[in-house]
């Protein structure tokens, strides 16, 4: 079994997809914190609702992004049964950069969800950035964070055609249900063992 730490923002579809996950044993992991960058986020709720310890952090702490990363640090290694800290920091749905403290203090161990094909269409937009550029393909990324937004080895992809009748919000639900899907499949994967960076900093799969 793994232990989470799950970062977040707003309204946590996937915080409950990896809840639910786990009460399905689907995956072998236990979520020991969530972290939000917003105190009014509803993932909050999503989280107390079953239980599990949350951190709300405001906008003044966020006005230095470095204190705020090591307040993060400090919280996730006090995290879980006899505080030895969590395993995997997990990115969903969190809108802030993590910088240098968090990516020193969990190496290759914090995870991101991206809704789109990286490296096409990186940002807080890339749903509506591909669906603005008229691809035909789109889909789901599940990749390391490291100090660069959104360029961190690839771990798994997820593809789906957009359809002719899709219109912005259609498109938008039916990639939220693939990530929905996709990364507690992923994190299942981090459990067995089963994924591996290797020198050159591409992921196999075991």
């Amino acid at each position: 079994m793994i232990k989470l730490g799950v970062l977040i923002s707003g309204s946590g579809t996937n915080l409950q997809a990896i809840i639910d996950a786990i009460a399905d044993n689907r995956l072998d992991a236990s979520i020991e914190l969530v972290v939000s960058s917003r105190p009014d986020a509803y993932g909050i709720k999503r989280a107390r609702d079953v239980g599990i310890p949350t951190i709300a952090l405001s906008k003044e702490v966020y006005r230095e992004p470095l204190a705020a990363d090591r307040l993060i640090v400090q919280e996730m290694k006090q995290a879980g049964p006899g505080r030895h800290g969590v395993d995997y920091v997990v990115m969903a749905g969190y809108m802030r950069m993590v910088r240098q403290p968090l990516l020193e203090a969990f190496p290759n161990r914090i995870i991101n969800i991206h809704p789109a094909l990286l490296p096409a269409f990186i940002g807080a937009h890339g749903i509506a950035d591909a669906f603005a550029y008229g691809v035909k393909i789109t889909g789901v990324t599940v990749h390391f964070a490291n100090e660069n937004y959104d360029r961190g080895p690839i771990i798994a992809q997820r593809t789906m055609e957009i359809a002719e009748e899709d219109n912005l919000e259609s498109l938008e639900q039916r990639i939220h249900d693939l990530e929905h899907v996709l990364y507690p499949e992923v994190l299942q994967l981090f459990a067995e063992g089963r994924v591996v960076l290797s020198p050159d900093r591409k992921v196999q799969i075991r």
